[in-house]
């Protein structure tokens, strides 16, 4: 039996000088401000260490005496100061929202995520998505986007990662110590603790409230290792993407609709949810709910107002990515939650199918997500193509073009100021002006970096790679005592990597189609391209597969035995454990970031937009971000796009070898007489130059506060806010629309001449009936274009026809055509829905076209 214990928390005593420091401890502003985090090392650098950059650890295990002798100490109460002082002036200036945006200064969005990647010391967090969640509230912050982040709050996180002998990898779970974290419990004035709860089969589960302030913007994790819940529901939030199905969805119930429910809790409502990836998709039920029981609707009327408000972001490519559930599973978990929204088990289930009436479909979270917001998008220009052909097919929008389908894109970013190093960042300062950090988003900001000469430039680099090389032989040391090394494997990694060769990086997530054994496909050619002594290359691997991917770890063991083969002397390496600070050293050190994924299975990618400002140049498949950052002189494109079909691992290895020998290696080996390889340093302007702008998280959110947020914003409190009628006449029209549509009809469509002169209009009538609708409620489209040679239409473009007669149930619309252009050119007429308030095709999918 557990006994119940009581608790105390026990901090530390703080002289009345040092008293900013907690503040400045509690606020993870620090993450990404030297100024402010270079503090903490001078209070016990070994102990920071120790506590792995944890600065409320720190204070809580310093020495009374050292805290004592720092209170009178002239040089750090000058550096706590101005520390201070930055922090309480970021947090109350205007910043670019405020001042861009004044007239939406009452409008709050909340950012669903299940993970965040913000610190190491807040291992709550597995890879790229984390990551990315983590550098869009960075960026928000900066932005002054009055945003607030949502998720779960894991004591366990993700796995930690170690290698056996084999090369076999293996987790381990260390709980994570909240109390010892810079994340405080959420209290209502009173006092008391936030708590709310979750409709479960047969019983509430409870949940406490923990936020993490980051900047400006405010983290709510959700946490339910409270005592009112049972030991199982103890555990929904235990660890991170670890379980079975059952675990999932509860981990998501609580992720929607706790999480919605925390924010109403606390007072902050808010106008614009976006959903980052299908994990959230509850929250659209949930603030559905709510909005039924304040005013006083039905489920579809609230969901109506409920998508104007939503945002829905994916990141999978591949069908197999989303979370799918069984209507049994579905119905044992959400039968007392679908009696609280009026919804029985096969209309509920409807939300979550591409085709509603198949009954035998899974509940898929992406299209719950999809149902519940009218503004969707993909994480780059080519997942944003990828994700319109998924969803099209079989789904609400098949009769749509595929270029059609409302699936936007946004191209994801990285917060600059997070993962540049401190010493480039130096390098910056100098040459460019402190004004650079608030410019990360901005391409005038690079135009300047031709100021910088290339010998410094280059200097800079190879110190960072140096240092690389210096920590690699540390981890490799200490990877190697953990495991039992014999002595004379401690002293050869005290000699791996070379300082000054050409040291090319491939870290993350170890999944089958990242394909990180695609180097190996021709070992003798790798070798011969690493054994070249007065030119040698070396590669550096890092990254977690998950536990149960088992093919994976199978790559992270071929990867390991690579190490073992003294053909390949110290030139291959692996580091286990890839995390945050493992991270930050490799785009930092390396001189080429690779990727090598399968096309089109990567839906954006951000760690080689890491390297760019650092440096580093990418060695990439024409795959997610690369796709559309890369053109020649900024880096090199592996192939050109092409989908190769089952041979595609031999051609696109032996693309990269050809790469590798004829451009990459050479241009780095080609120095002047001052020993700098000038080619080389051009290219790496050219990229930072051309791309740092590009891929920042600051580009990234102000694309959504601008194209989304403001926009759903605007929708929501402008039909939330009307009269109850104007929402029933809205959803009237879509039910009539619906309810009729299967009497629309193109009868006929005829044009007054089978060819047509420049300049001279070619008008074309169609007739239609048209049922219970009536000419106001339709847009007839003239769909036309020019034709390739399989008689199909590229670039169509559509002109809405005029109503020009109506008898006998029969209407007649009219367009004159304008050609520009000569050539063969295909038209026919399309039917679509329109209403001056609804968006088509987001919120209503009807569409007829001629026979």
């Amino acid at each position: 039996m557990r006994p119940r214990l009581r608790t105390v928390q026990v901090t530390p005593v703080l002289p009345r000088p040092l008293l900013g420091l907690q503040k400045l401890a509690l606020n993870m502003y620090w993450d990404w401000t030297p100024e402010i985090s270079s503090i903490f090392p001078r209070i016990d650098g070994e102990l920071w260490e120790r506590t792995a950059h944890n600065p409320v650890a720190l204070l809580g295990q310093v020495d009374q005496r050292r805290l004592d002798a720092l209170s009178t100490d002239l040089g750090f109460l000058a550096h706590l100061g101005r520390a201070t002082e930055n922090l309480e002036r970021y947090l109350v200036e205007p910043r670019w929202f405020q001042t861009e945006h004044v007239g939406h200064s009452n409008i709050r969005v909340a950012y669903f995520s299940a993970e965040f990647g913000i610190s190491p010391c807040l291992p709550i967090y597995s890879g790229g998505l984390g990551i990315l969640a983590g550098d869009h509230l960075k960026s928000a912050s900066d932005l002054g986007i009055p945003l607030v982040g949502v998720g779960l709050l894991y004591q366990e996180g993700y796995f930690r990662q170690y290698l056996n002998a084999d090369g076999w990898q293996m987790e381990t779970y260390p709980p994570n110590d909240f109390y010892n974290m810079p994340i405080r419990q959420v209290r209502h004035p009173d006092g008391s603790l936030v708590r709310i709860s979750v409709e479960f089969p047969g019983r509430l589960v409870h949940a406490q409230v923990w936020r993490i302030d980051v900047g400006r913007v405010p983290l709510y994790l959700l946490d339910t290792n409270v005592v009112e819940n049972s030991d199982h529901d103890r555990k929904i939030t235990r660890a991170l993407y670890s379980g079975g199905v059952e675990l999932r969805i509860q981990q998501l119930m609580m992720l929607g609709i706790g999480g919605f429910r925390a924010l109403v809790a606390m007072g902050l409502e808010p106008t614009v949810c976006h959903m980052n990836e299908g994990h959230a998709g509850f929250l659209g039920v949930e603030r559905t709910r709510h909005l039924m029981h304040q005013r006083g609707l039905s489920y579809e009327l609230a969901r109506d107002l409920v998508e104007d408000g939503d945002i829905f972001t994916t990141h999978t490519p591949v069908p197999a990515g989303f979370d799918v559930f069984s209507r049994e599973l579905v119905e044992r978990h959400m039968s007392d939650y679908m009696r609280v929204v009026g919804l029985n088990t096969k209309d509920f289930m409807a939300l979550g199918r591409r085709n509603a009436n198949d009954d035998h479909e899974p509940f898929n979270m992406a299209v719950l997500a999809i149902r519940h917001a009218v503004h969707r998008n993909g994480v780059s220009a080519l997942h944003g193509q990828v994700s319109r052909r998924l969803v099209q097919q079989g789904g609400a929008w098949h009769e749509w073009p595929e270029e059609e389908v409302p699936i936007g894109s946004v191209t994801n970013g990285i917060h600059t100021r997070t993962w540049i190093a401190p010493a480039m960042a130096a390098l910056y300062d100098r040459y460019l002006g402190p004004s650079w950090r608030d410019g990360t988003a901005n391409p005038e900001t690079w135009a300047a970096l031709d100021r910088i000469p290339n010998e410094e430039l280059w200097r800079t680099h190879v110190d960072l790679r140096q240092q690389l090389v210096s920590y690699v032989r540390k981890r490799l040391r200490w990877q190697l005592e953990r495991r039992g090394a014999t002595d004379k494997e401690l002293v050869d990694a005290s000699y791996a990597l070379d300082p000054d060769a050409l040291t090319i990086g491939f870290a993350r997530r170890f999944a089958t189609y990242k394909r990180a054994t695609l180097l190996f496909q021709d070992l003798e050619r790798l070798k011969r391209i690493l054994s070249q002594a007065h030119r040698p290359v070396q590669f550096i691997f890092s990254g977690k597969a998950h536990p149960a991917d088992q093919p994976a770890k199978e790559y992270i063991k071929l990867v390991a035995s690579k190490l073992k083969d003294s053909t390949f002397g110290r030139a291959i390496v692996f580091l286990e454990d890839y995390e945050i600070p493992v991270a930050r050293m490799l785009v930092s050190g390396v001189d080429v970031w690779l990727n090598t994924p399968q096309r089109p299975k990567e839906a954006s990618g951000t760690s080689g937009m890491k390297v760019v400002p650092n440096g580093g140049l990418n060695l990439s498949i024409l795959d997610g971000w690369w796709a559309e950052g890369y053109e020649p002189g900024v880096g090199w494109a592996i192939g050109s796009g092409e989908d190769h079909g089952e041979g595609s691992d031999l051609v696109e290895a032996n693309a990269l070898y050809d790469l590798l020998e004829n451009h990459v290696v050479p241009l780095y080996y080609e120095r002047d007489t001052r020993g700098c390889p000038a080619g080389w340093v051009q290219t790496m302007k050219t990229s930072i130059k051309k791309l740092a702008a590009r891929f920042s998280t600051d580009r990234m959110v102000k694309e959504y506060g601008e194209r989304f947020y403001l926009p759903a914003a605007d929708m929501y409190v402008a039909r939330s806010s009307g009269p109850r009628e104007s929402v029933e006449s809205v959803v009237g029209w879509k039910q009539k629309v619906r309810s009729s549509w299967h009497d629309v009809r193109v009868l006929d469509v005829k044009a007054n001449a089978g060819e047509a002169r420049i300049g001279e209009p070619l008008t074309i009538r169609c007739w239609l009936r048209l049922g219970a609708l009536g000419p106001e409620d339709v847009d007839v489209q003239l769909y036309h274009g020019a034709l390739d040679a399989k008689d199909e239409i590229h670039g169509a473009q559509t002109i809405s026809m005029r109503h020009q007669h109506y008898q006998d149930g029969v209407h007649e619309f009219v367009c004159d055509v304008p050609f520009r252009t000569s050539g063969r050119f295909g038209y026919t007429v399309r039917v679509v829905p329109r209403h001056e308030t609804v968006l088509i095709p987001n919120e209503l999918t009807r569409i007829r076209w001629a026979d």
